[in-house]
């Protein structure tokens, strides 16, 4: 078995940490509970080979809604050999205590109280590839490390701006997620790998700064406050699927920008948009990405197609003048 055996007792004063309740937003009281050996043994799954010869021990565990606090979680520490971890929905807001997880792969923190990454143990966590932080009370992320990181979820926090998501700290980074913050512009990011970006339900007013993202495949920007898409760029080279349902696009001259990633876009979600009362708005899209394959949750049809190829040939038409 590992350093540490499923049926191990932990330390009398881990053990003797009594059942407390605190203040959380003023006089809201919670129940925190202490963390048992029974409970921590109740969480672990995925017996797996620790890479000591022989030596086996569990990789994963899952402690969510068990009303942990900062003291208590210091009792998960000697679980060196955990690889997958949630603590979701407790009371957290100092996770120094996993520092010595090093071999975290996954790390989910999501409904808890963490208000900043300065001072927590991410960057003495090398080989961690998700990190979900959903329903936090995070601004920012100055203090965050983590060079393997491929995922991370921020959806739910309290972000306002974008600084600091730049390739040379997040080099890895594949999919961010930062759903249901107070974004209002997408400017201040810079992550050529970016593959999938989740920014729905923020305020965002300006398309900014997307020219960088030159491998991002899915841009997902439903109920914020746009009604232009002015800001996408011919530097999207993969742009595949592109969802802006429920924002303030009112005409197809807000459409135009959509021609810069016309080689490339496939999907694009454009219901409860002002514009789709308008009886022809599919062929109207369809004059600006001839190449579309579904718009909404409908596919083209060849007859939509051919109506908006007949379309563009007139326009071109239109364009030139009379000898």
């Amino acid at each position: 078995m590992s350093d540490m055996d499923e049926d191990e007792v932990l330390t009398d004063a881990e053990e003797e940490v009594e059942t407390q309740a605190k203040e959380v937003g003023g006089d809201e009281k919670v129940q925190v509970s202490h963390l048992t050996q029974e409970t921590i043994s109740e969480g672990l799954s995925l017996l797996s080979k620790t890479g000591h010869g022989l030596e086996h021990a569990y990789i994963k565990l899952v402690l969510k809604d068990k009303g942990l606090n900062d003291t208590n979680i210091a009792a998960i520490s000697s679980y060196i050999h955990i690889r997958l971890l949630d603590v979701s929905n407790n009371h957290l807001t100092d996770l120094s205590p996993l520092a010595s997880l090093i071999h975290l792969l996954w790390l989910k923190v999501d409904n808890n109280a963490v208000a900043s990454f300065k001072g927590q143990p991410f960057a003495q966590l090398p080989f961690l590839q998700l990190l979900s932080m959903a329903g936090n009370r995070l601004t920012d992320i100055d203090g965050l490390a983590a060079p393997s990181l491929e995922r991370l979820n921020l959806t739910g926090n309290s972000f306002t701006r974008m600084d600091g998501f730049q390739g040379g700290c997040f080099a890895n980074l594949l999919i961010l997620e930062l759903r249901g913050n107070q974004l209002d512009t997408t400017d201040g990011i810079n992550l050529p790998n970016l593959k999938e970006l989740y920014l729905a339900q923020n305020v965002i007013k300006r398309l900014e700064g997307l020219e960088k993202l030159e491998r991002l495949r899915l841009l997902h920007l439903r109920e914020n406050q746009l009604d232009s898409l002015k800001g996408l760029s011919a530097g999207m080279k993969c742009l595949q699927y592109l969802n802006v349902r429920g924002n303030a696009i009112a005409d197809e001259n807000a459409l135009q920008s959509l021609s810069l990633v016309s080689t490339t876009l496939q999907v694009l979600v454009l219901s409860e948009n002002p514009l789709v009362e308008s009886s022809d708005y599919r062929v109207s899209v369809l004059t600006f990405l001839p190449e579309l394959e579904q718009l909404d949750k409908d596919p083209v049809t060849p007859e939509e197609r051919a109506q908006a190829l007949e379309r563009i040939k007139e326009l071109k038409e239109e364009e030139i003048p009379e000898p």
